[in-house]
Parts: C-alpha cells; structure tokens; sequence
C-alpha cells in the first residue's frame, strides 16, 4: 500500500531550474582579505580594518563554514526533489565568493536555463536580506547574455518548516537548563534605519523576528507548561558607534540577565539558517565566554541547517511558487499575525541604507555580514 505521506510528483512549470543563492565565505587563510575585498568593495576600507575583522576568521583556519552547510543544503534538496519527483536541476551561486553568481549564470546559460526560480539562504526581509540580492540578480541579469528570468521565493521565517525546526532545538537547549531559564531570540544587528525601511510599509525586519520569536514561545510554553522570560537581541553590530543600530547586543543582555537573578538562558539564533560565522564566533565564541565568566549557564540552539522539515519547506516553497505563476491559488502556510510573504516586491520595498558621505574605516552590517538575516 503507498504512503498516504509520501511526496507525490509535482509540476514545476514554467521554472526549469532552481538558484541556491547565498553570501559565499573564505575556505582558507589567503582567501579572508581577497574575500571581505569583495565584499566592501567601493566602501573605502582600508585592508588594515579587513585584517582585525579577518580575525574572526582566522580563529577558525580562515574556513567559514557557509560554504559547506550551503553544500550539504544542496545535497539535502537534491534528495528532497528526488523523492517528490520534482525534475529540476540545482545550481548554486554566492554573492561574493566562489561559486561566483556570475559564473554560475554563465553555467545555467550554457545548460540552455531560461527561467529559474531562487532560493536564498535569508528569510527576512530587509535590504541586506533581500533587496541585495535582487539587484545582484539584477545585475547578472544584464551582464551576462541570454541569462534566465529569475523569481526569488517569498520570505519564509514565519512558515511552519522554519519555526518548527527551532521549536525543537529550543525545547533541547531547555533540556540541560534550569527550568526557569530565560530564552534569547538572537539575530543580526542592523541600523535602525534599515529597518524602519525594510518590508512594504517598514519595520518589517523587526516585527518579522518579533513574530517568529512569539511562535516558539507560544509552542515552548504549551509543551512544557511553563512561561519564561523572552527577549529578542542583537549580534554582531558594526559599523560607526555614531549611527544608531538595533539593541541590545547579546552579550549585554547576558548581563542584564544576571543582573536580574535569572538562573540561565537559551540563546535561540533565529535569525539565521545555519551555523554562520556569527553563529560560531558571537554566539558560541564570544556569548559563550561572556555567559562563563558571570557564571550565567547557557545553551545555544541548533539553527535549521538541513533539518528535514526546513528542508521539505524550501521544496514545497519552490512548487507553491510554481503553481502561481501558472495562474493557481495554492495554499501558502505560515504561522503568527503577518501573514504569508510576498511573491513579488515593490519597486520601494527595502530601500538601500545612506551610506555616509565620506568613506568610513568601518563596516556595515549590509556589507560585512557573512548572511544578512
């Protein structure tokens, strides 16, 4: 008897391809300058900044590990497509480091592609995020001859497959904590002017995270039958320490924590996909060391990688979006009060930032960080 559960064969027309979109990072030693080069190319940096941001990497063999999580996600998907029939092949392209978006366009043109569908590794919305990523497509779209059409997926933090997989590794990181522990929601830091422009109708960066922070605790709370203090906070802030940015970092909450008498605190990374290296160096480095020396216990939780049901969700995202552009209204699940993203921005969606007017000696979150949230 078949598996009433088991994937059917699915129609992907009119795509006949999909894009792996993501930031790229370096895979060894020499590549951490040419690499953050490339990525605050035309900002004025100087190389003797690069080198003390190098640092991070370099505590780490000068290997991000975004490239292989990004492979072990394209392996993931290739299965997953497999197993539901879905025909389409997979290319993956970064924005800046190999494998170069550029090349891997010039690739799908060669393979004969002329409409591709892109899934990329951020799934909230901001400029960094998302409209960045639509002006590279932009961008290759006119560079390179022939280049396929290209529709980028709706954001997808607030859908089951991305809240539920945290969910989980919550409820683990709980497991060898007090049981009153508070839970920190993480993700990246941005200028608070991005955010008051990002989404449609502005600050939906923030109001996204809040959403899929309230998710979790709801889902936390109704299976261990206990509420517990949340808080949504920040890592990874760069950037002038004139222009504002959102609060509180991290590592300041910790002590704000242990200031209060909290007995211990999960630190949940829903701002991001994987184990970045704000992840592994903010998190499990920097908040790590933070936690010990107040003596505050922590656990971090698991970030999706490539969790089944994450998994499954990108697959079933590719085939939602499929069946709308052949003109069908297929369902579009989602969790909280927001509602389902958006197939397709607004020319005014998630404006670029204003850069400063003379060049600055230090990074920008839209230009340095390793995946923008």
């Amino acid at each position: 008897m078949a598996d009433p559960q088991a994937p059917t064969r699915s129609d992907p027309t009119p795509y006949d391809a999909v894009l792996l979109l993501s930031f790229g990072g370096p895979e060894k030693a020499e590549d951490v300058l040419p690499f953050l080069q490339n990525v605050t190319r035309g900002r004025g940096i100087p190389d003797e900044r690069l080198k003390e941001v190098g640092e991070h990497y370099y505590q780490f063999g000068g290997r991000s590990p975004i490239n292989d999580q990004n492979r072990e996600l394209l392996a993931a998907l290739r299965a997953s497509f497999a197993e539901a029939g879905l025909d389409l092949p997979i290319y993956w392209g970064n924005r800046n480091w190999t494998p170069y978006l550029t090349d891997t366009v010039r690739e799908m043109v060669a393979d004969g592609v002329r409409r591709a569908v892109v899934v990329v590794t951020s799934a909230y919305p901001s400029y960094s995020g998302c409209r960045q990523y639509r002006e590279n497509l932009a961008d290759v779209t006119e560079a390179v001859p022939g280049a396929p059409h290209f529709d980028k997926l709706r954001h997808y933090a607030n859908h089951p497959g991305f809240v539920g997989p945290f969910v989980e590794a919550t409820l683990k990181a709980l497991e060898g904590l007090p049981e009153d522990a508070a839970i920190a929601y993480v993700t990246h830091s941005i200028p608070t002017t991005m955010n008051a422009t990002s989404g449609p109708t502005g600050g939906g960066y923030v109001a996204w995270h809040e959403d899929v922070a309230a998710q979790i605790s709801a889902e936390v709370e109704r299976r261990t039958g206990r509420a517990r203090r949340t808080d949504l906070v920040y890592c990874s802030r760069s950037g002038p320490p004139q222009v504002p940015w959102l609060e509180p970092d991290v590592n300041d909450h910790l002590e704000a924590l242990t200031a209060d008498g909290a007995s211990g605190a999960a630190v949940v990374p829903i701002g991001f996909v994987s184990d970045h290296m704000e992840v592994i160096y903010d998190l499990d480095t920097e908040a790590a060391a933070t936690a010990a020396k107040l003596g505050l216990p922590m656990a971090r939780a698991a970030t999706p990688g490539v969790h089944p049901d994450f998994v499954a969700m990108l697959r079933d995202l590719v085939i939602e979006r499929a069946a709308a552009e052949r003109g069908e209204q297929p369902d579009r699940p989602c969790g909280g009060l927001i509602g389902p993203g958006w197939d397709n921005c607004r020319p005014d969606c998630c404006p670029a930032p204003r850069r400063p007017s003379t060049p600055s000696t230090t990074p920008t979150t839209a230009s340095m960080n390793e995946e923008p949230a």
